[in-house]
């Protein structure tokens, strides 16, 4: 199975073909937002108008065949809080709105849940058995602290989802190509998961590289996740069609990705 490219009109979006509800990794295509946000930006606060997000949210709901009133968004702080959420979470448009945390999980059925990405690796979940859900955020402090095997254990705790049944997708991110960083990264990276990481850390001069989307499935096998799906792409490599925190120096829109709760099949 893979990550395949899905085009609406000017919409283009990624979907895996594992997962079998709606969901997607979205692009900067297919939106209404201008500059240096154009144009599909779903996020608030990174200067564009919360007319023109609230428009491209409802443009990506339609797409997917989903109330757009279902949303339930986060707000990142690059942590690893997984919060369980209901139909009562569906606050809004704004995701300066909600409680802070990077990952979300449901077995509400028509719960649409959000994570923002530019750069950093997003990450969503289903669980064809109980039905539930589930989206996260990974930077590489998310990374660090588990977060993915984190989304799981709740996936696991709170809607009886069994890990060998869950599939996974992981989205686009800056890749091993171009995520530099000094030695505190590796080493924390390192400390987290071991020497079986150091596969996915290459030295070059005084710099390391740091494949994230790799080091989130070592994350995932390990909690017994083993349907994962990985998107190739990389955000740094291709800014005219993914926001790149790097790339703009912070001057662009955020990227998203989607998962939408269905009824379980029985």
């Amino acid at each position: 199975m893979s990550i395949q490219t899905i085009k609406h009109g000017a919409l283009e979006y990624l979907t895996a073909e594992g997962i079998s509800v709606p969901h997607c990794f979205t692009t900067r295509y297919g939106g209404v937002s201008t500059g240096s946000q154009s144009s599909l930006n779903l996020a608030i606060g990174r200067g564009d108008s919360p007319e023109n997000v609230e428009k491209n949210l409802r443009i990506l709901a339609d797409s997917l065949g989903f109330d757009p009133k279902k949303y339930v968004l986060t707000r990142q702080i690059h942590s690893d809080i997984v919060r369980v959420v209901t139909k009562s979470d569906c606050n809004g448009f704004f995701h300066r709105d909600y409680p802070e945390c990077d990952a979300l999980v449901t077995n509400t059925p028509g719960v649409a849940l959000l994570v923002f990405t530019a750069d950093c690796t997003p990450l969503l979940f289903h669980d064809p058995v109980t039905g539930a859900v589930g989206a996260a955020h990974a930077g590489w402090r998310g990374t660090v602290g588990g977060i993915a095997a984190k989304t799981v254990d709740a996936m696991v705790q709170h809607f009886g989802a069994k890990p060998e049944d869950i599939r996974c997708a992981i989205g686009p991110n800056i890749g091993q190509c171009h995520f530099e960083t000094d030695a505190d990264v590796p080493q924390a990276v390192l400390e987290a998961f071991g020497q079986e990481a150091a596969a996915f850390i290459e030295k070059r001069g005084e710099k390391f590289h740091l494949d994230l989307k790799q080091i989130n499935a070592l994350c995932l096998r390990r909690r017994g996740v083993h349907h994962i799906e990985i998107s190739s792409d990389c955000t740094y490599c291709q800014p005219q069609r993914f926001w790149s925190h790097r790339v703009t120096k912070g001057d662009r829109g955020s990227q998203g990705a989607v998962i939408v709760c269905k009824e379980a099949s029985l």
